[in-house]
């Protein structure tokens, strides 16, 4: 029993005097997070001290570092302890070529604050391209920066402020505009709710929300990009209330922007529309004609300075992609990027004609497809009245057109599963995965069932 005893003693001193072969561990490194990750980053990692409990990692710059630490930190500590079990955290050593300005950083499981901050820095790093001055006004925004750039003249006067409208026309460059105006005299944070949830949900995992709190908590300025993420997650609504109320207490200026207005977050409690609603909620809307193609005459100058080249695009075609584009600003950019990109190539002026052929494709895609649209074109489509398709009778002639329509919402709007449940008369969101599965089966075994589906996507793609 005595030698047994020692032999099991002798094992456990072993494997934490075990030696660490980092080419082996680098190999590891390369089949979990793939070539590319591995050449860019984690393959200029070298392995600098070697202790029982943690390893000193070298990295060539504090941006390496970063961008280690915020994406792949985890996975790192995983993959080590797989060949050292002692291990319990990594600390990070700056070597830079002069080997001047040697810095180290703790990352282990008592020191989180280090590790949030980082993070934050690095995913949430204001841009300073997206200022006030780079910002278009027109009727359909003027509203919102005005008001955005009164918030920067009297911190807390309009608190919070709520910037509202759909994706891509400008509330994340507003935010980022007030962040760079106030960062100099403040303490600006500046986040995405999915990043909020991130690091909230991390913290809880690790024990260590007294540090999340702290943080979170202490800015003067706290900006937060699309609260809609919040939606249906109770505890995190709960931590995001509280913070919200001890910023307010302290006379930090909030700052929120979401894809609608507060009362019409879905999922939400109450008490949280309430308070977002209480301040000043502006709305930025689809853009006009005229901001278009402001915008579209601006970003050409942005190309044509950085580039040094001349673009030659006439009136007629810039209103033109300002007309056809119905959506927002990011896919009229896009769609310019296109057209510009297609002339270069070809080494001619386009006209109306040009686009239309090189465009055709890209107007039919970026169609706005919603929920609605697609019950309703279903139900004209198998001639069955609306009602009826979102009843809760499972005759064959009702059940099959509702899967459909479940399966197009899931497959051409971003709606989650739970969301669309909800939009057929609150079905769970298990029906909506089964209707999926049944829908892509059929289609794939069934001509008809092919047929309908192709002809329903057309007619939705030109409504």
């Amino acid at each position: 029993m005595e030698n047994n005893n020692i032999k099991k003693q002798n094992a456990f001193v072993s494997e934490e005097e075990k030696t660490l072969n980092w080419e082996e561990i680098q190999t590891s490194f390369k089949k979990t997070f793939g070539s590319e990750v591995y050449n860019s980053w984690l393959q200029k990692i070298s392995l600098v001290k070697e202790y029982n409990d943690y390893l000193v990692l070298g990295v060539p710059t504090r941006f390496f570092r970063d961008w280690i630490v915020s994406r792949y930190l985890d996975k790192i500590l995983e993959q080590v302890k797989s060949f050292k079990l002692s291990l319990n955290r990594i600390e990070f050593k700056i070597i830079e070529e002069n080997k001047k300005n040697q810095e180290y950083i703790k990352i282990d499981e008592l020191n989180k604050v280090t590790e949030i901050k980082d993070s934050i820095l690095n995913y949430n790093r204001l841009n300073p391209n997206l200022n006030f001055e780079s910002f278009i006004q027109g009727k359909s925004n003027d509203i919102a920066l005005s008001y955005s750039k009164k918030v920067c003249e009297h911190i807390s006067r309009y608190n919070p402020l709520y910037v509202c409208g759909g994706v891509g026309l400008g509330k994340t460059h507003l935010l980022n505009a007030i962040g760079l105006e106030l960062q100099d005299n403040n303490n600006v944070m500046f986040i995405s709710a999915e990043r909020f949830m991130y690091h909230f949900i991390k913290s809880i995992k690790k024990n260590d929300m007294v540090n999340f709190k702290d943080f979170f908590r202490k800015s003067s300025v706290f900006i937060i990009d699309d609260i809609q993420f919040i939606s249906g997650k109770e505890s995190l609504q709960e931590e995001f209330f509280h913070t919200f109320n001890s910023l307010m207490d302290k006379g930090s200026q909030i700052i929120i922007s979401a894809d609608r207005a507060p009362m019409k977050l879905d999922r939400v409690q109450e008490r949280i529309k309430s308070r977002l609603a209480g301040g000043l909620v502006v709305d930025i809307e689809t853009p006009d004609l005229d901001l278009k193609i402001k915008i579209i005459k601006k970003k050409i100058e942005e190309i044509e300075s950085q580039f040094k080249e001349k673009i030659n695009l006439s009136d007629e075609v810039i209103n033109y992609v300002a007309t056809e584009s119905k959506t927002n600003i990011r896919e009229l950019i896009g769609i310019l990027n296109r057209v510009i990109a297609f002339s270069r190539v070809h080494n001619k002026d386009l006209n109306i004609s040009d686009c239309k052929n090189i465009l055709k494709d890209v107007f039919n895609q970026i169609r706005v497809i919603t929920v609605d649209k697609i019950q309703n074109t279903v139900s004209n489509y198998f001639n069955i009245a609306l009602s009826e398709m979102l009843s809760q009778r499972r005759s064959r002639p009702l059940a099959r057109p509702r899967q459909i329509a479940m399966y197009l919402a899931k497959k051409m709007t971003t709606r989650s599963l739970p969301e669309i449940g909800r939009r057929f008369a609150n079905r769970d969101h298990t029906t909506v995965i089964h209707a999926v599965k049944t829908i892509t089966r059929l289609s794939e075994q069934d001509d008809e069932m092919k047929k309908n589906i192709s002809q329903i996507k057309s007619l939705l793609l030109e409504q």
